[in-house]
């Protein structure tokens, strides 16, 4: 798909009353993640860090919120004839959970280069795996022609008002989790690949907290999103640029979530391997969290001065913590 104006071909955007709505449907179903806090990280960055803890979610990441909110929804029928959905793993692990508990079918369209514990975790859940080439094939071509073969809902990893207010309960937490704490948030960071979480959790605390600065945080050479924000209009990665953030790497962002990350965010940031790396292991010896590297960019991005700290209280989303242990003594190892 070419660059173009998210208006031209967004679908219906969610509102607040959307996610409302879809943290209703996730009680008793999705984790009401902490927000942690380490003493010696805020003595060090001048400023008070809260980080959203989503490796702790059911699936070990943020994805399943979405997905449960959108399959949730379907008819008799539409279970019956089962999900397809593309993912490098975490989405996939989210719609497979969810098709367990639903008792629907899933087939999950999942590159070769995902991290084995995703695809081994995503089989787990009962979904049926078909591996492609990322940077060779199409992952919508695939599974829009699977899902037209087989009658199957297609439901896609961000580009959907039901995912995306299902990620936007995010937000809503760190609102209601930063008011117990009598709390005012400057700013929240959080990671973007097409923009689903970001998106959701933005138009959440535009609400719940406004004034709060909502920043996207993304790899280095995957700063599409940043790219957009500046230019105003959705622009394309160079299918070249590789990054250790797995979770991270769509080519584009997405319609219906730029256009409402372009009227929401206040801007985007960038992070390299090695700064992610860091932060992976900074997490692990103070907050005592596991996280894969897609997960960190955000808690990279406060720890870099990416943005000053100094007199402000920032929340940060830890977006998941699917890690192939080899990547993860990796990172320890390095930083």
């Amino acid at each position: 798909m070419s660059s173009s104006a998210a208006s031209e071909t967004s679908p219906r955007l969610p509102s607040f009353a959307d996610i409302e709505d879809a943290a209703r449907r996730l009680v008793g179903q999705a984790v009401v993640t902490p927000l942690l806090e380490s003493h010696s990280l805020n003595a060090r960055l001048g400023g008070r860090l809260l980080v959203k803890a989503e490796p702790l979610q059911r699936t070990g990441s943020f994805k399943f919120r979405g997905a449960y909110n959108r399959m949730s929804r379907l008819d008799a029928e539409a279970r019956r004839r089962g999900v397809v959905a593309y993912s490098s793993g975490n989405h996939a692990q989210g719609v497979a959970a969810a098709a367990q508990i639903l008792a629907m079918p899933a087939t999950i369209i999942m590159p070769t280069d995902a991290p084995a514990i995703k695809v081994t975790r995503t089989r787990g859940y009962g979904a049926e795996v078909i591996q492609y080439d990322r940077y060779r094939e199409s992952r919508e071509e695939i599974g829009g022609s699977l899902a037209a073969e087989r009658g199957a809902t297609l439901v896609p990893p961000y580009d959907d008002p039901y995912i995306v207010a299902g990620q936007g309960t995010i937000g809503l937490e760190i609102a209601r989790q930063a008011e117990a704490l009598g709390v005012r948030l400057d700013a929240v960071l959080v990671c973007c690949g097409g923009g689903g979480l970001i998106s959701g959790t933005a138009l959440a605390l535009a609400t719940a907290t406004p004034g709060t600065k909502v920043y996207a945080v993304e790899p280095a050479g995957f700063d599409d999103t940043t790219r957009s924000l500046k230019s105003g209009r959705r622009e394309r990665n160079d299918p070249s640029a590789r990054s250790i953030c797995d979770a991270l790497l769509s080519p584009e962002p997405g319609a219906l979530t730029f256009a409402l990350n372009a009227r929401l965010l206040a801007g985007g940031l960038v992070v390299t391997d090695d700064e992610v790396r860091r932060a992976m292991a900074t997490a692990f010896a103070e907050l005592k969290l596991v996280t894969e590297p897609g997960g960190a960019v955000a808690l990279a991005a406060a720890l870099t001065g990416k943005i000053s700290l100094a007199g402000k209280t920032v929340a940060v989303v830890c977006s998941g913590g699917n890690v192939d242990p080899e990547t993860f003594c990796a990172a320890l190892q390095a930083a």
